[in-house]
Parts: C-alpha cells; sequence; structure tokens
C-alpha cells in the first residue's frame, strides 16, 4: 500500500477535533459513568470507546475507500447522504437533550469490573452513529484523490481521529470525575452541554454538504 500522506491534513484535524468535542454518545456515556463511579471507571470507558471507534472506522476504510477511489458520483452521494445525517443527530440531540441528561444522571445497580467497562465502551464506540457518518462522509471530503492510495489516506486520518478522541473524551472523564457532585446536582447543566453538541453537529451537516456543492 502506497504511503500517501493526505494535502489537508491541517484542516481535517481541526473538522476531528469539532466533532469530537461535540458532546455525542461517547462523551455522554463517559460523563455517566464517571458521575457514576469517577475517573478511574471514566477512563476505561473512554479506553474501550476508543478501540471500538478505530476497529469501525478501519472496516469503513477498507470497504469504502476503493470505491470511492473509482467513482465521484458515489463519493458526492456519500457526502450529501452523511451531511443530511449530521444535521438530523444535531436536530435530535437537541430535542431528546433532556431524557438524554436525566438518564446521564441515574447511576447503574452494580460497578462494573474493568473488563465489562472497555467491553462496553467498545460496544459504543463502534456502534456511534456520529463516528460512522464522520468516517464515511466527512473523512472522504479531506482525501486527495489524484495523489492515489485513497485507502491508506483515510486510516491515517482514522488513526489521527482516534488518537484525538483518546485525548479529547479522556479530559471529559477526568472533568466529569472531578467535578461529578457538580455535574449531577443541575440537570439543566448537562442539557447545555447536549445542545450544544447538536448545534456542532449540526453545523458540520450544512458545511459537508456546502463542501460537496463547491467541488460539485
Amino acid at each position: 500500500m502506497q504511503i500517501v500522506i493526505p494535502s489537508h491534513l491541517w484542516e481535517y484535524c481541526i473538522a476531528a477535533f469539532l466533532i469530537i468535542l461535540a458532546p455525542g454518545p461517547s462523551v455522554l456515556f463517559t460523563i455517566a459513568r464517571a458521575i457514576a463511579w469517577g475517573r478511574a471507571t471514566a477512563l476505561l470507558t473512554v479506553l474501550g470507546n476508543v478501540l471500538g471507534m478505530y476497529t469501525m472506522s478501519v472496516f469503513v476504510c477498507f470497504g469504502l475507500g476503493p470505491i470511492l477511489s473509482r467513482s465521484h458520483l458515489i463519493f458526492n452521494l456519500v457526502q450529501w447522504g452523511g451531511g443530511f445525517y449530521l444535521i438530523y443527530l444535531g436536530y435530535s440531540a437537541i430535542k431528546d437533550s433532556p431524557k438524554d441528561a436525566d438518564e446521564m444522571r441515574q447511576v447503574v445497580d452494580e460497578k462494573p469490573s474493568p473488563l465489562q467497562t472497555v467491553r462496553q465502551g467498545f460496544a459504543v464506540g463502534a456502534l456511534n452513529p456520529k463516528g460512522m457518518v464522520f468516517f464515511a462522509a466527512i473523512v472522504p471530503q479531506f482525501v486527495d484523490r489524484e495523489k492515489g492510495s485513497v485507502t491508506f489516506q483515510m486510516l491515517v486520518m482514522a488513526t489521527i481521529f482516534a488518537a484525538i478522541a483518546l485525548c479529547s473524551d479522556g479530559s471529559w472523564g477526568l472533568l466529569a470525575g472531578t467535578i461529578r457532585e457538580w455535574f449531577a446536582r443541575d440537570v439543566k447543566r448537562l442539557i447545555r452541554m447536549r445542545v450544544t453538541g447538536g448545534g456542532v453537529m449540526i453545523l458540520l451537516g450544512v458545511l459537508t454538504i456546502g463542501q460537496s456543492l463547491i467541488h460539485k
């Protein structure tokens, strides 16, 4: 496999940071664990989460990379589909923010073991729709098709995404575990956080569709 570095790597890193920072299922799951059982459980959740997300991204890269390198039409369709789905996810996050925040405050009956924590985090990361959309629709925008080796370029960006997620989600877990009582005491704080994340996802969805139109 040819070693090719994407041309717009810095722009990609900014987009990846924004989507990771927006509180979605993975971040909410981590914060809920931190509120319930503290920092150690939160960090193990993040580890499993990132491993699950990275495993899913590798499958997307190998499955989608060769197709995108051959078809400009599919490339555009993927961008449009992903953009609209990000908008939908953002809208759902805002609409369901009170319910999500209330669920985050509920403590589960029994603290899971470290292995169970990693395994549960893995499942959430692997099935996270925000991550799936990002790898399938956002990542291809930053691929330089003229350089070739689309799959390798996507793998490079998936690895960067995993590294940023490990640092960002880990920070959320540490913060929530440290001020767990502050988080749990006022549900409005959790709602505001979820609404902000929804707004970021909607913005990224709009930008994705706009980018597709510009390069059409």
